[in-house]
C-alpha cells in the first residue's frame, strides 16, 4: 500500500454505459489506500452518479452544469493525492497500469524524473468503415504523437507538474493544454502501459469527434499562446511522402480533416460533442 494515494479524476458526462466499467477496472484488485478516485458528473442527466457512487472507495462530485473544464477543476480541489491521473470515462485503467505511471514519474539513478507521462496508444479500427481505417491509417502515422501527451484519454502528472498550470481552461482541449505545458524532455509515453483507444465505427462519427477537436484546439490557441501550434503539412511529408501506397488513406484523411476544419470555423460554443458509436457497456 502506497503511503499517499494516486488521485484520478474522472470528468464524466452522461457515461452511464460506460462509467462502471471504467471504475471496476481501477478497483479490481487495488490495495486499500493505493487509489482516490473521484468522479465528477456533470450536467448528467442519465444514471452516471448514481453507478459511480454504487462503487466502494469512489468519491462522486455532481455538478449542474457540463463542462469538462469546470469538472476537472472541481476534482482538482478536493483531490489529495499525487501523482494525479486524469481519465476519461471510457477508458480502461487497471491498478497496475496506474501504479506504472506514478513509477515513471519517480526519479531514478539520479536521473531527472518527467513531469508528466501517458500511456502507449493502440488503436482499435476493427469493423470501422474504409473513411475511418484510411484516416487512422494516416493518423496513426504522424510523428506528433511521439511526444504528444493528448489523444491517449489517459494523462498523469506529478506535484511539480501540477504546479505548472492553476485551474483548467473554460475550453475543451483539456489535453492540448497539459501537453503545452511540458517540452518534450518533461514528458514521456511509458510504453509497459496502453491505452486502448476505441475509434468511431463510421465516417459521421469521426467527422463529429474530429469538429470538436480542432474547434477546441482553435479556441486554445486564440486565448493561449504557448499552446502547441498544429504540423499541418506532417501528414503529407511526414507520412505518404515516405510511404506513397498510402494515398487512398491520405485522401480519407484530408477529406475528414478539411470538413471539420471547416464545420470547426462555424461551431458557436463549447457543446462537448463526442462519438456515441463505441460507448456501449
Amino acid at each position: 500500500m502506497r503511503s499517499t494515494p494516486i488521485s484520478v479524476i474522472v470528468a464524466a458526462y452522461n457515461e452511464a454505459a460506460v462509467i462502471g466499467r471504467c471504475l471496476d477496472s481501477l478497483l479490481a484488485g487495488a490495495d486499500p489506500g493505493d487509489l482516490e478516485i473521484i468522479v465528477v458528473a456533470n450536467g448528467c442527466t442519465d444514471e452516471t452518479a448514481a453507478i459511480a457512487s454504487a462503487r466502494p472507495q469512489v468519491k462522486v462530485i455532481e455538478l449542474p452544469v457540463a463542462g469538462k473544464a469546470s469538472a476537472l477543476n472541481a476534482g482538482d480541489a478536493v483531490a489529495s493525492g499525487f501523482p494525479r491521473i486524469y481519465l476519461d470515462s471510457d477508458v480502461v485503467l487497471t491498478p497496475g497500469a496506474a501504479l506504472d505511471l506514478a513509477r515513471a514519474l519517480t526519479p531514478a539513478d539520479g536521473a531527472p524524473a518527467p513531469l508528466a507521462v501517458t500511456p502507449r496508444r493502440e488503436l482499435n479500427v476493427k469493423g470501422r468503415s474504409v473513411i475511418v481505417r484510411g484516416f487512422y491509417a494516416i493518423n496513426s502515422r504522424l510523428p506528433i504523437f511521439k511526444d504528444a501527451l493528448f489523444g491517449r484519454g489517459v494523462i498523469a502528472v506529478s506535484s511539480a507538474g501540477r504546479e505548472r498550470f492553476g485551474a483548467f481552461p473554460e475550453q475543451m482541449a483539456d489535453d492540448l493544454f497539459l501537453d503545452s505545458r511540458f517540452t518534450s524532455a518533461e514528458k514521456r509515453e511509458v510504453k509497459t502501459v496502453v491505452s486502448h483507444v476505441e475509434t468511431p465505427m463510421r465516417a459521421r462519427d469521426l467527422l463529429r469527434v474530429q469538429t470538436r477537436v480542432r474547434a477546441g484546439n482553435a479556441r486554445l490557441r486564440a486565448i493561449d499562446a504557448s499552446t502547441r501550434p498544429p504540423a499541418r503539412s506532417s501528414w503529407l511529408k511526414d507520412v505518404l511522402l515516405p510511404r506513397p501506397w498510402l494515398l487512398p488513406a491520405a485522401v480519407a484523411y484530408l477529406a475528414v480533416t478539411l470538413i471539420a476544419a471547416h464545420k470547426a470555423k462555424r461551431a458557436e460554443n463549447n457543446h462537448w460533442e463526442r462519438d456515441e458509436s463505441t460507448r456501449i457497456g
